[in-house]
């Protein structure tokens, strides 16, 4: 396969370390972006040398974010062929408690930097005329509600909306644009929940277990290779059939 490049964000730990060890095995050249790096990132670099990159910045301010990514990250002469949308953050409360600064900073991280950033990978696309694919990363909390998560499944809802009107405006183009919805896996961001939390999330999937990280990464690498070439426009679970 023609090596090509896919920029990542959110890759130091959970599914976007996952998913840029599936990329890079697969011969994509890697350009991610995270707020800190780790040692399993590191180690990740140095096996991939030469065709794994890393930012760190911080996604918190899209202007700046996108000056770092575009502008000093990755240049014109750099052809993307991907972009997966998986860092973000998580404001936990319930809606009677909300705070309108935790909100505003979880929507700039989850909703407004990636939207600049698709834009500006949209750009990269049409300069290099590269059909390219944009995977966002949702929630199964923006189909099912759960407490406490309320303003968290607005933003993913929000991606949700962005990525199909995207896919429906760049289609002629032979961009696509779709999200990859997962479940609750067993993350960094979960690690926090209880046993008993845990329990009762599960017991409401069909399979009464954790959504496997292996399944959305396989998921996201076909949604980025040419064997999805037809499908755009699309919410796709990967939750094991949460009701």
């Amino acid at each position: 396969m023609k090596n090509k490049n896919i920029l990542l964000t959110g890759i130091s730990r959970g599914l976007g370390f996952a998913i840029a060890q599936k990329l890079l095995a697969e011969n994509y050249s890697v350009f991610g972006v995270s707020r800190k790096s780790s040692d399993k990132l590191e180690d990740l670099q140095q096996k991939y040398s030469g065709r794994l990159f890393i930012l760190h910045t911080d996604l918190a301010g899209p202007e700046e974010a996108r000056h770092a990514v575009f502008d000093e990250f990755l240049s014109l002469d750099t052809p993307l062929y991907g972009f997966v949308n998986n860092a973000a953050t998580a404001y936990d409360d319930i809606v009677t408690n909300l705070q309108i600064g935790p909100l505003e900073e979880m929507y700039r991280v989850n909703v407004f930097t990636p939207m600049l950033l698709t834009k500006y990978a949209i750009r990269n696309m049409l300069l290099h005329n590269i059909q390219g694919s944009i995977v966002h990363i949702s929630s199964v909390s923006a189909h099912t509600g759960y407490k406490g998560l309320a303003m968290y499944a607005s933003t993913k809802g929000a991606l949700e909306a962005f990525s199909k009107n995207t896919a429906r405006e760049w289609g002629a183009k032979g961009i696509r644009s779709n999200c990859v919805v997962p479940g609750f896996m067993e993350t960094d961001m979960s690690s926090e929940l209880t046993e008993e939390q845990r329990r009762k999330i599960y017991k409401r999937t069909s399979l009464k277990k954790a959504t496997e990280i292996a399944s959305v990464v396989e998921t996201v690498a076909f949604l980025l290779s040419e064997k999805s070439s037809s499908i755009t426009g699309q919410i796709i679970a990967v939750d094991s059939g949460t009701i």
